[in-house]
């Protein structure tokens, strides 16, 4: 757990937060499964982004290999690691979806994308010590209900 209280976070985590609820909202008002889909990625990515500004502490600068976010959440919160890779594993059909395909991935998939990302945001705004957000904007078939999504064991909310 980092030391920084919820009042002394960086500007780039509050940030990052609200981007991700744009992008989450961006993806329940997306006219296609493709763009809901990638939408709902990259609204996870940019709450796994809000962490790392942080939590992070830069290594230093010599000969480091790169490492994408989703390895560096799993390393600075490793009670968010099954969730660093579940959404991982989805970046492939996220660039899929992006470049436009339409057997990407289908409407339950991004439906499921939806909510997980909606959870996670959650998650993350209380391992930082914030109020979790308001899931108001969600559509009625997107209701998230409490705990992990039935398709997938790795991940568990807490």
């Amino acid at each position: 757990m980092s030391d920084l209280s919820p009042f002394s976070l960086p500007a780039t985590t509050h940030s990052y937060l609200a981007r991700a609820a744009e992008s989450l909202s961006e993806a329940v008002h997306a006219p296609d499964v493709p763009t809901r889909y990638a939408c709902a990625h990259v609204a996870a990515l940019r709450a796994a982004a809000a962490l790392l500004a942080a939590r992070a502490r830069p290594a230093p600068a010599r000969r480091r290999p790169q490492k994408n976010a989703w390895v560096l959440l799993a390393e600075v919160a490793p009670e968010l690691a099954e969730w660093a890779s579940f959404f991982a594993a989805g970046a492939a059909k996220r660039a899929a979806a992006e470049a436009g395909s339409t057997r990407a991935v289908s409407e339950r998939e991004a439906d499921d994308l939806v909510r997980d990302a909606d959870r996670f945001l959650t998650l993350v705004e209380q391992a930082l010590g914030l109020a979790p957000h308001l899931s108001s904007h969600l559509s009625p078939h997107l209701v998230v209900v409490p705990g992990p999504p039935a398709r997938h064991p790795a991940v568990r909310a807490g």
